[in-house]
């Protein structure tokens, strides 16, 4: 009788390509954060908004050539974890696993709030319906398969860009003042400017965090070596570009502080710039906040699977679907956790802080570039080391700051 060969555990399968990768990054880090901060960065920068979006653009791409340089030598599901285990040891690797996944299931959490909070302006449906019916439908589609997931962020990243787009479209005509528009980018050496701008990057950071989820996928990407650089690269240029212009428009509009004071403040430049009603920029609000929830179910998965992989989780997180090939368990216990906290908790507060343990993600993997490539054999790595210390400096710095100013507690 022929013996039956041990079947071999299903693992994640590759499928996705660069234009998908950046489809996710872009939808990722332009989400919901942009429809609501850019009046914020508007009231603290003033003329000078587009230069703290560009300042934040800049500041994250130090990390993202930091992260850009890791995914090539460790192109693994778990990001972060991977990079801080393999430079800095299990325990510091465990603790920034967990850090990301937590960020990724608050942040999560706060995003499904919000969206209820809009439908329920429009419908009156039960708080705990529209909860479990908004998550429970995105965990099946999360647990699908990672193709179909992506896809989907791809459509609603398409609406998400496409909407802001149609806004910066519009804000053309404003930009035929050109004094205007170089004096957006050139402040006055002023203490009380300079501070502004600073304080207004510091939030615009806030809607730059999410490129460095692409590396979570790296186990379901074509060539991740190859692919998953230049998708954080393009993502990152994408996302500058956007935000600038988008930023640029609302300071040559018309009427700022109806902007400023405003909870939907896109909604309201798109209704100053047309003298259209802004209904449809704030519907595609509640998409892009969708989007967010599915990405953040999809990230949080990825980790505490790589985690898995590499001895820092329970080993029950490395099981993988045999049929959709995507990690079940993983994605059913981030989901439970997002609903848990979605139900029970105020997350204000503790979304803001989300930014901050990023920061502190960001310093870590920057250190663990740095002392990767001081080991011997390391010569690819060892090209980016000082690089990798810069980059933890910035990101202390700028965490620092937050703490010193109250910013976290603020918002």
């Amino acid at each position: 009788m022929r013996e039956l060969e041990p079947t071999s555990p299903a693992k994640l399968r590759r499928v996705l390509s660069l234009p998908l990768l950046v489809c996710y990054g872009v939808g990722v880090t332009v989400g919901a954060g942009i429809f609501a901060l850019i009046g914020e960065i508007l009231r603290l920068a003033g003329d000078h908004a587009p230069l703290s979006f560009l300042l934040a653009g800049l500041i994250a791409g130090v990390t993202g050539v930091s992260y850009a340089v890791l995914v090539r030598r460790f192109p693994r599901a778990g990001g972060e974890a991977v990079f801080v285990n393999r430079g800095m040891g299990l325990l510091w690797g465990r603790i920034t696993g967990y850090g990301i996944t937590a960020t990724g299931i608050i942040s999560s959490s706060v995003i499904a709030l919000a969206f209820v909070g809009y439908v329920q302006s429009l419908l009156p449906i039960p708080k705990e319906i529209l909860l479990i019916g908004i998550i429970g439908m995105l965990a099946g589609l999360a647990c699908r398969g990672v193709k179909e997931s992506v896809y989907f962020a791809a459509l609603v990243t398409l609406i998400e860009v496409g909407t802001l787009m149609i806004v910066i479209a519009f804000g053309v005509p404003l930009f035929s003042d050109m004094t205007l528009v170089a004096s957006a980018f050139v402040p006055d050496v002023d203490t009380v400017v300079l501070a502004g701008v600073l304080s207004g990057s510091v939030i615009a950071f806030f809607a730059f965090i999410g490129f460095e989820d692409i590396e979570n996928m790296a186990e379901e990407t074509i060539n991740p070596e190859w692919t998953a650089p230049r998708a954080i690269f393009w993502t990152l240029g994408i996302t500058v570009l956007i935000y600038v212009l988008l930023s640029l428009t609302a300071v040559l509009a018309p009427d700022r502080n109806a902007i400023t004071g405003s909870s939907a403040p896109l909604a309201v430049l798109f209704e100053q710039i047309t003298g259209l009603p802004g209904k449809p920029v704030a519907a595609a609000a509640a998409i892009a906040m969708v989007n967010g929830i599915l990405v953040q179910i999809v990230m949080a998965s990825r980790v505490l699977y790589g985690m898995a992989g590499e001895g820092l989780a329970p080993q029950w997180f490395a099981k993988v679907s045999p049929t959709r090939h995507t990690p079940t368990r993983a994605t059913l216990t981030v989901t439970c956790l997002i609903l848990a906290l979605a139900l029970f908790f105020s997350l204000v507060r503790l979304a803001a802080l989300t930014s901050l343990v990023t920061l502190c993600v960001f310093a870590l993997v920057n250190l663990s570039l740095f002392r990767l490539g001081s080991q011997p054999g390391e010569e690819t790595l060892a090209r980016y080391r000082w690089w990798g210390l810069f980059g933890m400096i910035i990101c202390l710095g700028i965490a620092g700051f937050q703490v010193f100013t109250g910013i976290i507690g603020a918002h």
